[in-house]
């Protein structure tokens, strides 16, 4: 297993770094992206949207109650949160082996939530607020 980690001031920092992060990800990636609420996880998304080429005009926002939003670009982008999901079920509905499938990149908001195996080759993203206001994330890419 590697790990990456980077410590990020601000928001433009983060979406900087995601969409610089976004360019080494291939068709069928999948991210795990863990954290408390207002830890980053949806201004990382931000980021890859730019960097996977989703066009500026297309508004990315948290699916927290959609569950699931899909952005058309260079490689499509499948952003899932399953922070309001309770139930195995609930989460089974959502087919998401089947978005990772569709050749876009997956990423999940509130990964943590889903007991369920995630693929082999799935990155790991952590987000944690840092007492300066910054944030850190650590990338974890393959199983242990």
């Amino acid at each position: 297993m590697s790990t990456e980690k980077k410590r990020l001031r601000t928001a433009v920092e983060m979406q900087r770094f995601a969409a610089r992060f976004a360019k080494r990800l291939k068709p069928g990636a999948v991210l795990l992206l863990i954290g408390e609420l207002g830890s980053g996880k949806t201004t990382f998304v931000k980021g890859l949207a730019q960097g996977l080429g989703v066009p500026d005009e297309v508004i990315v926002h948290s699916p927290s109650f959609t569950l699931v939003n899909e952005y058309p670009g260079q490689i499509p982008l499948f952003h899932v949160d399953l922070y309001r999901l309770d139930h195995r079920g609930e989460i089974e509905e959502l087919d998401l082996d089947g978005y990772a499938d569709r050749g876009g990149v997956l990423a999940v908001e509130w990964a943590d939530r889903a007991e369920r195996s995630w693929p082999r080759e799935a990155a790991r993203i952590d987000f944690k607020i840092l007492p300066s206001d910054g944030r850190e994330i650590l990338i974890s890419f393959g199983s242990p």
